[in-house]
């Protein structure tokens, strides 16, 4: 017997896989054959696999931007407000006017 008949139809007795009978190929396991079932295919060169994804890029990006805006800008905000606020106090309390303000509960 051919190699190709064992391959193809599950032909000899010859143990192969599991139950000792090969199914077939992929998409075609031994069973009836089926119909109504049409598939399409479009060739390699004509495809366009970045059709729309630079468009589809800026406004994916401004989607998830907008919506996780909310969580992250009013930490953002309150802290730089915080952080300027205690450079302004910094700077006063070391300069001369601020020295000489608090120059008492130094001594």
């Amino acid at each position: 017997m051919q190699p190709t008949q064992v391959r193809l139809g599950g032909g000899s007795n010859a143990p192969i896989g599991r139950h000792n009978n090969f199914l077939g190929g992929w998409g075609n396991f031994g069973g009836m054959k089926q119909k109504g079932i049409v598939s399409y295919g479009i060739a390699p060169n004509r495809q366009k696999p970045l059709a729309g994804a630079f468009h589809d890029a800026i406004f994916n990006t401004w989607r998830r931007f907008s919506t996780q805006v909310v969580y992250w800008a009013p930490p953002m905000i309150a802290g730089y407000y915080i952080m300027n606020w205690a450079i302004e106090r910094n700077e006063y309390l070391n300069s001369k006017a601020g020295r000489a303000e608090f120059a008492a509960e130094e001594e």
